[in-house]
């Protein structure tokens, strides 16, 4: 069988998963028969991807992260290693909960660094950053800096990842955001 994604010979990739043109699986990951993994997406050793998730194209999941039944990853989301998400609220080995997951969405150019656990549920708005060893309990705007436990907002970062400073002007682009009730909005050039 020609296929157009790259799979290391330890991984196992269960018949029906779909996978974009592009794509590496590395070392003993496993890709469950429902997932939906999009274009030049990057998995690396240890990863498992559950049944029904969707990773949409250039999605790059670090070492160790296991991504739950629930959850979706619009394009440029990057998982750090050993990053963790939960798909129910109040696990029990007894007690069989599969009808209660709670979804959680992850938009587009999201970040979530090292060893961070998102709760689930939540939604992280696009281009959020969530900080190495955060917990993540409720939703995050769009190009928020999340931090600490439980995550709470300490600033703004670009769609570059860059910190932004009070004159909301990326260091590295100089791109110009500009602040709305609260929401941080990038300013198009025409």
């Amino acid at each position: 069988m020609n296929k157009e994604y790259f799979s290391h010979e330890t991984a196992v990739v269960d018949e029906g998963a779909q996978i974009g043109s592009g794509t590496k699986i590395w070392h003993f990951s496993h890709v469950m028969n429902s997932a939906k993994i999009g274009k030049n997406c990057i998995l690396g050793q240890n990863v498992f991807v559950g049944n029904r998730v969707i990773l949409q194209n250039n999605v790059k999941v670090q070492n160790n992260v296991s991504v739950f039944e629930g959850v979706i990853c619009e394009d440029d989301v990057f998982l750090g290693p050993s990053m963790v998400f939960t798909n129910v609220i109040n696990p029990r080995s007894a007690i069989e909960r599969k009808t209660e997951f709670k979804p959680t969405l992850v938009k587009k150019g999201t970040t979530i660094g090292a060893n961070a656990t998102i709760i689930c549920g939540t939604t992280l708005g696009e281009y959020c950053m969530v900080g190495a060893g955060a917990v993540v309990t409720k939703d995050v705007k769009a190009f928020a800096l999340v931090t600490g436990v439980p995550a709470k907002q300490t600033g703004w970062v670009s769609r570059s990842g860059e910190i932004l400073g009070d004159d909301l002007i990326c260091p590295k682009t100089e791109e110009k955001y500009w602040l709305e009730t609260g929401e941080l909005k990038l300013i198009e050039n025409d």
